[in-house]
């Protein structure tokens, strides 16, 4: 790990300023996650404070110190998608993955989360899977979205 880290900060010393979400963007990108050696190591690095590091991930939502799955699941819990049925998709995805909003499968395949709106209202109710949005989804199409994302029948 700390040699593709290196590797990583050298791309990003080369700017006149470094950018340090672009670079923690470029990092989670390469791990599924930002691991708190990927920031020790950006730290000294840097010379950039630990402290100020670690408020830029907790901060941005989009960053996430734990692993994600391959596949992460945003299910849209806005006021139009939620009236749309949003809570039975989840719960139905939650279902067949045996995950609850915020988990990673153990196998390390899918991560499932809410979100509190994805923009799309008119399509919902709404989920994205690594940025491709699935909308007007029913419970029905649920196992079909997921055989399409790689998860096996009854799995």
């Amino acid at each position: 790990m700390e040699n593709k880290v290196k590797s990583i900060i050298r791309k990003h010393a080369q700017q006149e300023e470094i950018d340090h979400i672009a670079l923690l963007q470029e990092i989670q990108g390469e791990f599924s996650y930002v691991p708190p050696e990927a920031l020790q190591i950006c730290a000294e690095e840097l010379g950039f404070p630990l402290n100020k590091l670690y408020s830029v991930v907790t901060f941005y939502s989009c960053f996430s110190l734990i692993p994600r799955g391959k596949k992460e699941i945003q299910v849209c819990m806005g006021t139009a998608c939620h009236v749309r049925g949003a809570p039975r998709i989840l719960n139905e995805l939650s279902r067949k993955l045996n995950l609850e909003p915020g988990e990673t499968g153990k196998d390390g395949n899918f991560t499932l989360e809410t979100v509190n709106c994805l923009g799309a209202c008119a399509i919902g109710p709404l989920v994205n899977v690594n940025g491709q949005y699935r909308g007007n989804l029913t419970v029905n199409q649920v196992e079909n979205l997921l055989e399409r994302e790689g998860r096996k029948k009854y799995e």
